[in-house]
């Protein structure tokens, strides 16, 4: 009876599964709490497969976030008549000494000096700002070679480092230049010249030189010891005004080892839309080359930027997975993980097991085992 009473008490639910015929076709079998054996090595790979899961989330995660660029060139099919240049210069001459002027290949001379505003200010408000650097180098005087520029830290190019759309979102926020520096009592010695210029969209020469110097001007005639055409760029743009974007003359700085010197800046201008999200916004990057020189009395000094419009128009878009398909990749990561995870826990468990087994059968039987020394009979 006692053996009744124990069988008639065992817990049949642990000997199998009770349930309708579609359970015997689970694929996910589950087993009693209490026969599951929690483990050291189980506790370990568990914290290594979490660790691992959540680095290849976040992964996945920013590279959706970021999403995909591509680039794409076409010839430029609309007709265009005018193009916006963007300055802010500063010139170590007081403004009255210097000329501004615009010419294009259409024959058309722009006196930019009455369409741009014209302040007086102090060169050291300017010349010790931060960032300010020779073009080709950056901030800390190292030369800008652009390779490695995505790993990088600190470096503020607009165009192509920056995700697209932040660069839309940003270039649709509301332009402002920024004001000059309050001279504070101090006498000025340079001149700020800021604003931007509608032009015809053809190859010109924009140009800063001397009153009296580049163009016939009677009763004008500004002394040779006042040249200096040491700059600051803080802006140089072409299209709309989008302070946010960074230009490669921007915060640039040159300066003039004599009275006649002449500096050259030659720009291929790209038309260039950036796309994200159904918004976009049409802008222009441009390629510069830099030259510097010092000149005899018989060439006109000053700064002079010369430019040309390329004929094609370079499209970025920035393209993101729909949120559904980013929970599959996710899914999937994730599950990979889990996977391997759970067959390199089997296979260190097997090769523990297997070297546990040599390490006995190396020591040999010992002697309270049967068959041992201690159980030999004679006969």
């Amino acid at each position: 009876m006692n053996g009744y009473d124990e069988k008639r008490h065992l817990d049949e639910d642990a000997f199998g599964a009770k349930g309708s015929i579609v359970s015997a076709f689970d694929a996910f079998p589950k087993s009693k709490p209490q026969y599951v054996t929690r483990t050291t090595a189980g506790g370990k790979w568990t914290v290594f497969v979490a660790l691992v899961s959540f680095i290849l989330f976040w992964s996945e995660a920013s590279r959706w976030w970021r999403g995909s660029e591509s680039h794409t060139f076409a010839v430029e099919k609309g007709v265009s008549h005018a193009l916006d240049i963007n300055l802010d210069i500063v010139v170590k001459m007081k403004c009255q000494d210097i000329h501004i002027n615009v010419q294009d290949a259409a024959g058309d001379r722009i006196l930019a000096a009455s369409r741009l505003h014209r302040d007086p200010t102090v060169w050291q408000h300017w010349v010790d700002n931060k960032g300010i650097h020779k073009l080709g180098r950056d901030a800390q005087g190292k030369v800008v070679t652009g390779e490695g520029y995505m790993q990088g830290q600190g470096h503020d190019e607009g165009f192509g480092e920056e995700h697209v759309h932040d660069i839309v979102s940003l270039g649709r926020r509301k332009a402002k230049w920024a004001r000059t520096p309050r001279l504070w009592g101090a006498t000025p010695d340079s001149c700020r010249v800021f604003g931007s210029l509608e032009l015809n969209k053809v190859q010109g020469d924009f140009h800063i030189t001397a009153k009296g110097h580049g163009y016939m001007e009677f009763g004008q005639h500004l002394d040779h010891s006042a040249f200096n055409f040491s700059h600051i760029i803080s802006e140089l743009s072409f299209g709309p005004f989008l302070p946010s974007l960074v230009n490669p003359l921007d915060q640039t700085v040159n300066i003039a080892s004599a009275n006649f010197h002449k500096f050259q800046y030659f720009i291929s201008v790209v038309p260039t839309v950036y796309s994200s999200s159904g918004k976009s916004i049409v802008t222009n990057q441009y390629a510069v080359t830099e030259q510097s020189q010092e000149v005899t009395e018989r060439i006109i000094p000053g700064i002079f930027v010369k430019y040309d419009i390329e004929p094609i128009l370079l499209n970025i878009e920035e393209e993101r997975d729909s949120f559904l398909v980013f929970l599959i990749k996710v899914v999937n990561v994730i599950s990979g993980a889990l996977v391997a995870g759970h067959w390199g826990y089997r296979i260190s468990d097997w090769c523990q097991e297997v070297w546990g087994k040599r390490r006995r059968r190396a020591g040999g039987p010992s002697e309270g085992m049967l068959g041992g020394k201690g159980h030999e009979r004679d006969d």
